[in-house]
């Protein structure tokens, strides 16, 4: 039987390359956006997340294998906190007791390679909190200030999602129902939406975001990412934003991650592996 599959912001970008690539692999798909997909959908505020929710459901025929979370935007504006942040976890959070029906329940979303770029803890605190009030009235703050301040929208939305992925994906309600849940962190991404800013900004955004490898990835370069994490072979990968960037955040963040943690000290013990 096919599985079925969920999709917001499948009317461009990584979303459609998404929708179109399960398609292609046998799923039933039901796009959601605000407009040219199969569901009218407004992620922006509690009750528009609601509906799109129950919309979508029903479209589906009441069950659910795959939610694939791509809706958002870019804009240095507090808005883009209610849509890349609220409009993921809510719309998820109304889902879940369907998803925890299927056989092999599996949630992937896009995050982004700005998860790891500046912005402001109080921010993304009050996200993780669920304080969508104090989190428009930071991010509100910041955006009068210009659109390179604004930019902490941005990258804190993006933050958030996936601290609150690593937070709720061991959980009993998701992985305790055998939910999976997983991001992409995407590098610069080449679409017609992308395609103008990336050639005006090129030396600027390769300068901020290096791609050693093949460089700019394209909306089905993601979508073959997504694919696997919410296909049925994926069944420990959870928790986790996998950064889909050429090797941006392993060039610029290093190879040592891992300087907070404690370490034993003295010699390993003789049986330890090589």
């Amino acid at each position: 039987m096919a599985r079925t599959a969920i999709v917001t912001g499948a009317a461009s970008g990584i979303g459609r390359a998404t929708k179109t690539l399960l398609e292609e692999r046998g799923y039933r798909t039901v796009g959601v956006d605000l407009a040219g997909s199969d569901i009218d959908g407004d992620l922006s505020t509690p009750d528009g997340r609601t509906a799109a929710a129950h919309a979508a459901l029903d479209a589906a025929g009441g069950s659910v294998d795959v939610v694939v979370a791509c809706a958002g935007i870019s804009a240095p504006i507090a808005k883009t906190l209610s849509i890349n942040y609220f409009g993921v976890t809510e719309f998820l959070e109304a889902l879940r007791p369907a998803l925890a029906e299927s056989s092999a329940p599996r949630v992937a979303i896009t995050s982004s390679f700005s998860s790891l770029q500046p912005t402001i803890p109080e921010l993304v605190d009050a996200l993780l909190a669920g304080d969508e009030e104090q989190a428009l009235q930071i991010g509100g703050a910041a955006a009068a200030q210009g659109p390179q301040a604004g930019f902490v929208n941005y990258s804190g939305s993006k933050r958030a999602i996936s601290r609150w992925i690593r937070r709720v994906a061991p959980t009993a309600d998701w992985a305790g129902a055998g939910i999976a849940v997983n991001a992409v962190g995407p590098g610069v991404v080449v679409t017609p939406m992308t395609a103008e800013l990336i050639r005006d900004n090129k030396d600027m955004l390769d300068a901020q975001l290096p791609m050693p490898l093949n460089g700019h990835a394209s909306a089905e370069t993601v979508a073959g990412v997504l694919a696997w994490l919410v296909s049925e072979e994926n069944s420990h990968v959870t928790g986790q934003t996998i950064y889909v960037d050429g090797g941006a955040e392993a060039l610029l963040r290093g190879d040592d991650i891992y300087s907070a943690l404690p370490d034993i000290g003295g010699e390993a013990p003789a049986d330890a592996p090589a």
